[in-house]
């Protein structure tokens, strides 16, 4: 098989890393890839922005699958040029990555299929959004309907905070057309998780829980960022509670696009938070996670390819999903200044030692190479994972290897999982 991956970031290298092991695959082709994906797949200088590019991309290289990393892409309908054109692809539609691209459209449906969630409503006028946030209680959280890589959604505690998020985002467009609707929505509190599940439409199968780390900085400070890192499992989430998400959350989500005549084939990656009322939906994405992606690939065990192409087929329930026993942590390695203004072109040091220590996989993101030499391009630049029999030992090894890396005013957070810890020792 030949197999074309979309995409050129951390995520999109931890899927060429998984899909290169099948036995099935004879080819791999990425666009527009990285340097790290290109130890594994042919790169072409395709932006994955650029559909028709990909189409043609696809056509002419005979490709028997397509497998579409990032959001926008998705929300673009490029599954469904690429379906027109006669090729197989792994995502959603456009009409069923609504479930992400629209959170005003997601808040609907949830309403309507009763899936529990925040209470919110949606806005398209600044001066009725800030009436809306000035007569309900604080915190409230402001977030962009449409998508804002990872970063459209601001915790407010004050009025005038809240009124700040909706006028950078209504009027000052920070996040272009995206925030022209935003969601105002209640706070939730409690124990934040999220869950992948792989679905053809009709069935779904669940990954074991992770838990992201999306703030800049140790302690949850800092700005938002699409994701500091992630560990797997999360030793808190039982079988039971993972039995009610489906159940609850993820099976409504598959019947009620389906009546839609949207019915989800890809990824659905809802953010959950754990509430005293029990599991209430934060947010849904209609894709792999990044970093979530960066620490469930070492601990597939089945053949991705097999899993993928029977979620393009419509037949997950003839094939088994295996995973490994053990603990994946993924760290991230930033550019200083992050998530806001960087630098590039910063050498990069100690990769190849980083990947030599036991259990780890180093996965490239923000990078690029000039003169031969591997340098920084974007804001997050490295995915280290670890993996090991224990959260513990998975942190260790992620860790060391980090230690080994190098580039200017490089940032990482050092408390990764640590929440995951001091709950495995409650519950152990």
């Amino acid at each position: 098989m030949k197999i074309l991956i979309v995409g050129s970031g951390g995520r999109e290298h931890a899927l060429a890393w998984k899909i290169a092991q099948s036995p099935l695959v004879k080819k791999i082709f990425a666009a527009p890839g990285n340097p790290g994906i290109a130890a594994l797949a042919e790169c072409r200088p395709v932006p994955a922005h650029h559909l028709e590019g990909i189409r043609d991309l696809a056509l002419a290289e005979r490709v028997d699958l397509a497998v579409i990393g990032p959001d926008d892409c998705l929300a673009a309908g490029a599954v469904d040029l690429l379906q027109a054109a006669g090729v197989r692809a792994f995502g959603p539609t456009q009409a069923a990555a609504r479930i992400e691209s629209s959170k005003s459209f997601a808040k609907e449906l949830m309403a309507e299929e009763r899936i529990p969630t925040a209470r919110s409503a949606a806005f398209s006028d600044f001066q009725r959004a800030c009436d809306y946030v000035d007569s309900h209680p604080l915190p409230s959280v402001v977030k962009a309907s449409g998508l804002a890589l990872g970063k459209g959604a601001v915790i407010c505690h004050s009025r005038e905070h809240a009124r700040q998020a909706l006028r950078s985002m209504m009027v000052d467009k920070l996040f272009g057309q995206a925030g022209e609707t935003v969601v105002v929505e209640e706070f939730l509190e409690g124990r934040e998780v999220s869950i992948h599940a792989l679905c053809d439409g009709s069935q779904a199968a669940l990954f074991p829980p992770a838990q992201d780390h999306k703030a800049v900085s140790d302690g949850d400070q800092g700005p938002n960022t699409g994701g500091m890192g992630c560990c797997c499992p999360v030793p808190w989430v039982t079988q039971d509670m993972l039995a009610e998400i489906k159940r609850r959350i993820v099976e409504p989500v598959l019947r009620a696009l389906a009546r839609r005549g949207a019915p989800f084939k890809g990824c659905l990656y809802p953010g959950l938070m754990l509430t005293r009322d029990g599991f209430k939906v934060l947010e849904f994405n209609a894709r792999f996670g990044d970093p979530e992606t960066q620490a469930y690939m070492p601990l597939l065990e089945s053949d991705l390819v097999e899993a993928l192409l029977a979620c393009a087929e419509g037949t997950l329930g003839r094939t088994g999903v295996k995973w490994g026993r053990g603990a994946a942590a993924c760290v991230i390695a930033a550019s200083e200044g992050y998530p806001g203004a960087y630098r590039k072109g910063l050498e990069i040091a100690g990769l190849d030692e980083a990947g030599r220590v036991p259990g780890v996989s180093v996965f490239q993101a923000g990078t690029a190479v000039d003169q031969g030499k591997l340098v920084t391009s974007g804001g997050r630049v490295l995915g280290v994972t670890g993996c090991a029999e224990s959260l513990e030992g998975a942190l260790e090894s992620a860790y060391r290897a980090m230690g080994l890396i190098t580039f200017q005013g490089m940032h990482y957070r050092r408390d990764i999982g640590r929440r995951d810890q001091r709950m495995a020792g409650d519950h152990g």
